[in-house]
């Protein structure tokens, strides 16, 4: 028998967590592997997420508080890619990278839920375009709304309502091959579940 989990996630922002959350959730499904996800509420971007992050880092580092089975660091990519966000989460979570995955959307997580049209349709009726790869502020988020829009949906919270039921409808290997930085987050979240279904208690 498998014992419950824990799994400590600092988001972004809500539409981060709520996406986070669905996956793991869903692979806890399918793995039979039960979690605890603790959001620690972080808002205010991706400099805050850094922030708070460090500070959880150094009281884990002085035993103020226990350690959890993973951490989990999600945040936008932005204009600077994919690899620089990695390195500057690594630059400050050196002891304790083998209990962390990172979740960072290229460039935003709004795109990554309007990857999957036929999950999208799926969940809302209609299926939405493949978005560009052009980045600017709030273009994804905005593209979302214009989609739900389309799809004959007024979200009053944007869209982030349509998360959950959005993540358990994709074709996560379809994911996989559209997004680069899905790929990685799936890849490194599968690898966990994987060593932790094969624990016998």
């Amino acid at each position: 028998m498998i014992l419950m989990l824990s799994i400590v996630l600092f988001a972004e922002d809500y539409g981060h967590e709520e996406f986070v959350k669905a996956l793991v959730e869903r692979l806890s499904r399918e793995s039979d592997v039960p979690v605890k996800i603790t959001p620690r509420n972080v808002r205010g971007g991706h400099g805050k997420v850094v922030t708070e992050f460090q500070i959880f880092l150094r009281d884990l580092e002085h035993a103020r508080e226990g350690l959890p089975d993973l951490l989990i660091v999600a945040t936008d990519a932005n204009c600077k890619r994919y690899a620089k966000r990695r390195r500057e989460i690594d630059k400050i979570n050196d002891k304790f990278k083998n209990f962390s995955v990172y979740a960072i959307p290229d460039p935003h997580i709004e795109r990554w839920l309007l990857l999957d049209s036929a999950a999208f349709k799926m969940v809302l009726g209609k299926g939405c375009g493949k978005p560009d790869k052009k980045c600017s502020r709030d273009r994804f988020k905005q593209l979302l709304l214009n989609a739900m829009r389309n799809a004959g949906v007024i979200p009053p919270l944007g869209g982030v309502e349509y998360t959950e039921d959005i993540v358990n409808a994709m074709d996560l290997q379809r994911m996989e091959r559209a997004n680069a930085s899905f790929g990685k987050f799936l890849k490194d979240l599968q690898s966990k579940f994987k060593v932790w279904s094969s624990r016998v208690d």
